[in-house]
């Protein structure tokens, strides 16, 4: 199964995302890409409503093995023993589910050098109405800096490819986690109903 074809103004043809530039293509095209060209084949998550259109395409691609994860410490297990044997992989989370986090990352993805990718959708600020999730979202940057964890947080469309390409390059070559903060500026953010 394919990714869905995005149709083009009448009289043109369709492109896949792989065949458009950047410029034409959405957040979560380009993590899907970025993650192909990086050789990112497993992919567990935990469900979130930011990610679902990028879970929903992970899952159509043969590419990828993705599957939800009971909670984020299982899917950041599961990345860590794929990486013992050969095989790279990311974690997508929401910010609440970091806040669980912060053992398995200092007992395991740190200290064994395992090049954890983390796409952790940011809830918790720019019109958040749940106090707990901004509590969690005020902690995680000051947690990612005491365990000197390399992180970036994606506000714009025309940066994200580059931040995201060279943070997993980095990742790899050092066997050092990242933590890709994604900003309700770039996704969009939860939407909320009354």
């Amino acid at each position: 199964m394919a990714v869905a074809e995005e149709k083009n103004s009448p009289g043109t043809s369709e492109k896949s995302t792989s065949e458009r530039s950047t410029s034409e293509m959405s957040w979560h095209d380009i993590v899907l890409q970025t993650l192909k060209r990086n050789d990112i084949r497993l992919v567990p998550y935990v469900p979130d409503r930011v990610l679902t259109t990028l879970i929903k395409n992970l899952h159509a691609d043969p590419f990828f093995t993705t599957f939800p994860a009971a909670r984020e410490e299982e899917a950041v297990g599961i990345v860590s023993g794929a990486w013992m044997g050969g095989m790279r992989g990311a974690v997508l989370m929401q910010t609440s589910g970091f806040a669980t986090l912060a053992n398995v990352l200092a007992s395991l993805a740190i200290p064994y050098q395992i090049p954890l990718i983390m796409f952790v959708s940011e809830r918790g600020t720019l019109g958040e109405f749940n106090y707990g999730q901004s509590l969690v979202c005020r902690t995680m940057r000051p947690v990612l800096d005491s365990l000197a964890m390399e992180h970036h947080t994606a506000t714009r469309l025309d940066e994200f490819e580059f931040i995201v390409d060279r943070s997993i390059k980095q990742a790899i070559t050092t066997q050092a986690p990242v933590a890709l903060i994604l900003s309700p500026l770039l996704t969009g953010g939860k939407v909320f109903d009354k």
